[in-house]
């Protein structure tokens, strides 16, 4: 299995940005889709973005022109750039790296907006 480790979670106002990073351990992305996923209090876990194999993205309608999925493949490190975050971003936030025979999972990180 992949490890994954996400960082860079944090308290923001309402209209602010964040970049969360997920290091993975070892060159994995020309063989694994990577994704953002997040989990709200009480609701259930969400797909928010991913970077394909193949270098396509794609993100939740909610998310659309806020956020943005990078991937650096020297520091084998996956982003997300938060920006105009809104209250009802608040959720942990997963990395998850999946291809035909493997779906691993980082431990995620808290992002709280709140003024």
């Amino acid at each position: 299995q992949v490890q994954l480790v996400e960082s860079g979670g944090g308290l923001v106002q309402p209209g602010g940005s964040l970049r969360l990073s997920c290091a993975a351990s070892g060159s994995i992305f020309n063989r694994y889709h990577m994704r953002w996923y997040r989990q709200a209090p009480g609701k259930q876990r969400e797909l928010v973005a991913t970077f394909t194999s193949g270098g396509s993205t794609y993100y939740v309608d909610s998310v659309k022109g806020r956020f943005t999925i990078s991937r650096d493949n020297v520091k084998n490190t996956v982003y997300l750039q938060m920006n105009s975050l809104k209250p009802e971003d608040t959720a942990v936030y997963y990395c998850n790296a999946d291809n035909a025979v493997d779906n691993s999972w980082g431990r995620g990180t808290q992002v709280t907006v709140s003024s």
